[in-house]
């Protein structure tokens, strides 16, 4: 079938076309995601190929860095980058030139960055965060997609983050799951010390991990059952701040395109902000984007922002006080 076989070239020529574009100028997710695709290789497939070259990369962080959510710098993430190269079929060094172009690093988005906390802040809590999750043997994606996330923040009479309270409604996508990992980033001047953690309902707390420099406090929720592939488990917990100074805005990273998101922050009634509004960050190191302001209830003195469905990158809400 001549046609089919000259519509398949044509899409094979405007692939090629496209893909030398993003190597040029990037973005690095956007260029690997592109090979990616250009090549027709599935992730497990990647994967498969890198450890053939002595390379080992899990798929979730491969998913990660052509999602923009995690960048590589380790030197063996980098080694696997070079590795990349060759399995993609792209010139030498091109990957690597995007990396040392922007100056990203490799990052894992952590939930509650507060405002002015510097880049290399927040790469060094994404380390931390990982070595926390090692320590606990437990993965970053921990086996669950989440299915729907309401967050309920509060804020007290200082100012202060006072903590934040999770209901999780998730799905297993694997066999065995029994416990989720969260994930509390206090604002600077944090004392992870004095933070607590408390199951509300059908879990109850496992361990906990803080690190005091970068303000990341790590928590195991243990479920009283083993999930099969597929089955869903609903959950909630909290945790307690209250250890840092003024607060100005609260957000949540997502690694994956998931469900439903909604955010909701308190204020103490006799502190209010001026105004607020929502805003998302397609990853740390991308401009800030999508910025909406919300209209703040003075009598129940709470704004909300809900995400049908959220993409992987950063949603938060801002606010500005007097």
């Amino acid at each position: 079938m001549p046609h089919a076989t000259q519509h398949a070239d044509a899409a094979e020529d405007v692939a090629t076309a496209e893909l030398d574009t993003v190597l040029r100028g990037g973005p690095f997710h956007v260029a690997l995601r592109a090979a990616i695709a250009a090549r027709g290789l599935p992730l497990q497939r990647v994967q498969h190929h890198l450890s053939r070259h002595g390379v080992k990369v899990g798929v979730t962080s491969l998913s990660y860095w052509q999602q923009g959510a995690r960048r590589p710098q380790r030197p063996e993430s980098l080694r696997a980058v070079r590795a990349l190269e060759e399995i993609l079929q792209l010139p030498e060094e091109s990957l690597i030139r995007l990396l040392e172009n922007t100056g990203a690093g490799e990052t894992a988005v952590v939930p509650g960055q507060p405002t002015g906390r510097s880049y290399r802040a927040f790469l060094e809590a994404s380390d931390v965060l990982e070595r926390l999750h090692a320590e606990l043997e437990c993965p970053l994606d921990g086996g669950l997609h989440t299915l729907s996330h309401h967050e309920r923040v509060r804020i007290g009479s200082r100012r202060e983050l006072l903590g934040h309270e999770s209901q999780h409604i998730v799905r297993a996508h694997r066999d065995g799951v029994d416990r989720f990992v969260a994930v509390h980033h206090g604002d600077p001047g944090c004392a992870p010390d004095r933070m607590t953690v408390q199951a509300l309902e059908n879990c109850r707390a496992g361990r906990v991990r803080r690190h005091h420099d970068t303000g990341v406090l790590v928590a195991e929720f243990l479920f009283d059952t083993r999930l099969r592939a597929g089955e869903t488990f609903l959950f909630r917990y909290a945790v307690e701040d209250g250890t840092a100074d003024v607060s100005s805005e609260y957000l949540r990273g997502f690694g994956a395109a998931g469900g439903q998101y909604a955010l909701q922050v308190r204020f103490d009634g006799q502190v209010l902000p001026v105004r607020c509004h929502r805003f998302s960050q397609h990853s740390a190191a991308a401009p800030r984007g999508g910025r909406q302001e919300l209209p703040l209830s003075r009598r129940y003195r709470s704004v909300h922002l809900v995400e049908p469905r959220v993409r992987s990158g950063m949603l938060g809400i801002g606010w500005d006080w007097e």
